[in-house]
């Protein structure tokens, strides 16, 4: 069956088609993705303002014509921080709903961090043991860890890097005292949920997911998206360390112009390397594997397992 999954995230709107079954990886066969921001198009009050509710529904509207066009036979749409943390919600759910038929899926951040750990699970197999699992969106940080599909614990923290690229760096390039109170703001949030990871020992095996980690890795020295995906990627926190004073340094413009790193992404990459490097100190993680999959294969696999056998 062709299924349509519709990612309403702090950065992009994003509909991936697959062509999947039950037992089987899920196959991409279109991907379709808008930058929105809708992290950094908060107002003061924090909710979603007018124009930013527009272009959502616009570009929900056109996501849906898409899986459509592509023949999805059903469509599972969710959002994640930027929509569950608005302080109009409500309002934003009801319009999507009533003017494009989509009835959005709000996950809270422990679901993120499960649905993210069950795809990275299934990617690496039972031989990778203890699983350490980090994603950075734009609005959130989901950690989770487990040794089964069910993790055994998961955290999700405000620090994506859209909305602390906005809330606390505002310059081009940015000011160092205020990279400075950013780190320990990061740090100082990240410390009071290390005990809920320590107690179950050290990982057997450190993942991470998502558009920062990837971008990340690759301006360390790791392979193109375009060598495949399975090629092994790696970060390492000693390249990290190297890598985010210079990042501190550059205009956006300039880390525009790095390997692997998007127009789009490139104001955010200094307050995700900001995240990445207190999660990997704190969480005494040395190298990570970059994984392919991430929440929307989770979602993906968690509808296949719960479709009726078929004889």
């Amino acid at each position: 069956m062709r299924l349509g999954v519709l990612d309403v995230g702090s950065n992009t709107v994003h509909l991936l088609a697959v062509d999947a079954h039950r037992g089987a990886r899920p196959l991409p066969a279109y991907s379709h993705k808008a930058e929105l921001r809708l992290a950094e198009l908060l107002d003061a009050d924090g909710a979603i303002g007018p124009v930013g509710l527009d272009r959502l529904v616009t570009t929900v509207a056109g996501a849906l014509q898409a899986a459509e066009d592509k023949g999805c036979e059903d469509v599972l749409a969710f959002a994640t921080s930027a929509v569950r943390e608005a302080s109009n919600a409500d309002l934003v759910l009801g319009r999507v709903k009533a003017e494009t038929g989509v009835d959005l899926d709000v996950l809270t951040g422990r679901e993120e961090a499960r649905l993210t750990f069950l795809a990275a699970r299934r990617w690496f197999g039972w031989s990778a043991g203890k699983l350490l699992v980090l994603d950075i969106g734009g609005g959130s940080l989901e950690i989770a860890f487990g040794l089964d599909e069910e993790p055994d614990a998961t955290v999700s923290l405000p620090l994506g890097a859209g909305r602390l690229t906005a809330g606390w760096l505002p310059g081009d390039p940015p000011d160092p005292q205020d990279v400075r109170a950013l780190r320990r703001h990061v740090r100082a949030e990240i410390a009071r949920t290390v005990g809920e990871f320590a107690r179950f020992g050290k990982p057997d095996h450190v993942v991470a997911t998502s558009k920062t980690f990837r971008q990340l890795a690759r301006i360390a020295g790791a392979a193109r998206s375009a060598d495949g995906l399975y090629v092994q990627r790696e970060l390492s926190r000693s390249s990290l360390e190297e890598w985010v004073p210079k990042l501190a340094g550059m205009t956006t413009l300039r880390r525009a112009a790095l390997p692997g790193v998007s127009d789009g992404r490139s104001a955010q990459l200094l307050a995700g390397a900001l995240v990445a490097e207190g999660a990997m100190d704190l969480l005494g993680v040395e190298v990570l594997e970059i994984c392919p999959w991430a929440l929307r294969e989770g979602v993906i696999l968690n509808r296949l397992d719960h479709l009726p056998t078929t004889r």
